[in-house]
């Protein structure tokens, strides 16, 4: 079965009825990720099925440790035959690795999903989920990080995770928009 249908049909059997407003949101993020497919040529398809699948672990039948990458990644693992690259991909969407030594779970993270190369990937992943809403629209970087301030508030785990990662965040969509723009020159 081909890559993109495979992680398409997963997101959906995971998402779409328990958590519409996540399943709305991977799908703007996978859009998102089909956008960047001329910078990305050969990783597009990982891309696209990471971008799909980067949310699965708020799925409640999945939700262990209640660190959504961590268990995303793990279900990836355990219960399907993914290819290491996007497992590792899911695991560490969007500077994860900062929001799991706010939960205490950083070491857990990198010992089982260690992130080594690929930093375009990291980088094009971080950059669909920073500029699509929580519907799956697309939005700026700037407003997603406010918007995700507003949501969970700025002493939550995640706000206080977010803050901590928008330097990192903001240089990820930079990165992407000066690759963006560089294409067709």
């Amino acid at each position: 079965m081909d890559l993109t249908v495979w992680a398409r049909d997963l997101a959906e059997s995971l998402l779409a009825e328990p958590l519409p407003r996540r399943w709305a949101h991977s799908q703007g993020v996978a859009a998102k990720a089909q956008s960047l497919a001329g910078i990305l040529s050969d990783e597009a398809e990982l891309l696209w099925a990471a971008a799909m699948l980067h949310d699965i672990g708020y799925t409640p039948a999945l939700a262990t440790t209640g660190f959504h990458p961590l268990d995303g990644a793990r279900y990836l693992r355990d219960h399907t035959a993914a290819d290491e690259w996007l497992v590792r991909l899911v695991a560490n969407h969007s500077c994860a690795v900062l929001e799991a030594e706010e939960r205490g779970l950083r070491e857990q993270l990198e010992d089982e999903f260690p992130l080594l190369g690929h930093p375009a990937l990291v980088d094009a992943l971080a950059y669909c989920d920073m500029t699509t809403t929580p519907d799956g629209e697309p939005t700026t970087v700037d407003a997603r990080l406010s918007e995700i301030l507003g949501r969970y508030g700025l002493d939550s785990i995640v706000g206080r995770f977010i803050r901590r990662a928008e330097p990192e965040l903001r240089a990820a969509v930079h990165r992407v928009d000066v690759r963006l723009a560089t294409v067709g020159k």
